[in-house]
């Protein structure tokens, strides 16, 4: 199970860090190169995505960073949604310093009223028109259904599905526009495999994300006719910050034994593997891909 969760920051301050390619220019070949750039915390050669703009949330930790660190480093300019000022800015100080492209930290609580239509503005001003839109940001936090704190069901349903919606809603011009150009046009969810099964002690959780799967098959349907990709990535047992904030000792427990009872992905993992879907030629759509651990089967 895995999503990336949210921190603090009341500092709206935006900035750039400029280091080549800030224009959407657009990848139109029909095959996938691999560029070698520092910076790829997995190592492996990251996939050719240059002239692309990409927005990434919940990019301060986890799972966000490490793809945003993935689509930077082939050649993509990206912004950085979180609400973590401090880390965002670190973030993109080092991608300044390891990647070709434009990196824009843009601090934003998701969650608040047309926080997300803000950023969008924004990163169309900086950036140009964003092509890949990896809504990431969420929140893990289990208890049993009976005592668990109706506040942490609120939470993990404004960020995990609202700001999720509102995050492809704000983007959804600017991915149809590309594919219209003949440019690919990616829209990717990170849900779960809790989305699809049973996991005492979390259900809220797994609702979010089968809503997560559920919504991305409708606007497949619905995008997809248009040129859009949209792509639900499921993530098994991640070590991430993920659960950290929980209130309850006992899940808090139950989540450390699951990271230690197999051998659990990373976060770069998960970022190999929405680059090299985002990668695929403009006609392929990687639509579902369920990223596990060998033993979690």
């Amino acid at each position: 199970m895995n999503a990336t969760p949210p921190s603090n920051s009341s500092d709206n301050t935006i900035n750039t860090v400029n280091t080549g390619n800030t224009g959407n220019t657009g990848n139109t070949g029909n095959t996938i190169n691999t560029v070698n750039a520092g910076g790829v915390s997995g190592g492996n050669p990251a996939p050719n995505l240059s002239g692309r703009v990409a927005v990434v949330t919940g990019a301060s930790s986890g799972i966000g960073a490490a793809t945003a660190r993935r689509l930077a480093a082939g050649g993509a300019a990206v912004a950085l949604l979180g609400r973590r000022t401090d880390r965002l800015r670190a973030l993109a100080d080092d991608l300044a310093r390891t990647t070709p492209g434009a990196v824009l930290p843009v601090p934003v609580d998701l969650t608040e009223p047309g926080a997300v239509d803000t950023a969008a503005r924004t990163v169309t001003a900086r950036l140009g028109r964003a092509d890949l839109v990896v809504a990431n940001a969420g929140a893990m936090l289990g208890a049993p259904f009976e005592t668990a704190g109706t506040d942490e069901w609120d939470r993990m349903i404004d960020l995990n599905l609202r700001a999720l919606v509102h995050t492809a809603r704000a983007f959804t011009e600017d991915l149809l526009a590309a594919a219209a150009a003949g440019r690919p046009a990616d829209l990717v969810h990170v849900g779960s495999v809790a989305g699809h099964a049973c996991f005492p002690g979390w259900s809220v959780y797994c609702a979010t994300k089968a809503a997560v799967a559920h919504l991305t098959r409708n606007l497949r349907a619905e995008l997809g006719p248009r040129g859009v990709r949209v792509k639900n990535v499921e993530p098994g047992v991640t070590v991430t910050e993920l659960g950290s904030d929980m209130r309850d000792a006992t899940m808090q427990s139950t989540l450390a034994r699951m990271r230690t009872d197999l051998k659990p992905l990373t976060a770069d993992d998960i970022a190999d593997a929405l680059a090299f879907a985002v990668a695929a030629p403009p006609h392929v759509n990687i639509a579902e891909l369920v990223v596990v651990p060998v033993q979690q089967g």
